[in-house]
């Protein structure tokens, strides 16, 4: 499914992939990964194209993980512009050096996101076209060891 299958993380600490054909309902993401001890954040992000400096596609779930606050944030960004943001949680399920494995799943209303089999939080689709989601950013402070 991603045509990108080696987990190199980029000089900068991230990880592009890209999502042959886009995403469709009963899709399914997984990253594996083992957190820093001295963790900030982690951040996943489903985009319509490889976010570069200068160009501004849209995002169908960005999901900010703070390690700091022990929070995840969800968010999209439709025509340049960021939608509200979304926090609630009933758990925060990271912990510094600990393996994870996150599941985010694409069903025809919402992303649901589960990490080690928990269900953790959805978010509803704000990008209908969700074929148009092509690209998967993973950035953090988190050592990479699954992508599929």
């Amino acid at each position: 499914m991603l045509s990108n299958t080696s987990i190199e993380l980029e000089d900068d600490g991230e990880y592009n992939g890209e999502i042959k054909g886009g995403l469709r309902p009963s899709m399914k993401l997984v990253v594996m990964g083992i957190i820093n001890q001295k963790a900030k954040n982690l951040e996943v992000v489903l985009s319509s194209e490889p976010q570069d400096e200068d160009t501004e596609g849209d995002v169908g779930l960005q999901l900010k993980v703070s390690f700091v606050d022990k929070a995840v944030q969800r968010n999209a960004r439709l025509a340049g512009t960021w939608g509200r943001p979304e926090t609630t949680l009933s758990y925060f399920p990271f912990a510094a050096g600990e393996s994870f494995k996150m599941e985010i799943v694409c069903e025809h209303q919402q992303f649901r996101i589960l990490v080690d089999g928990q269900p953790l939080c959805g978010f509803t689709h704000r990008l209908t076209r969700l074929a148009s989601l092509t690209a998967l950013r993973l950035s953090g402070d988190f050592q990479l060891t699954k992508v599929a």
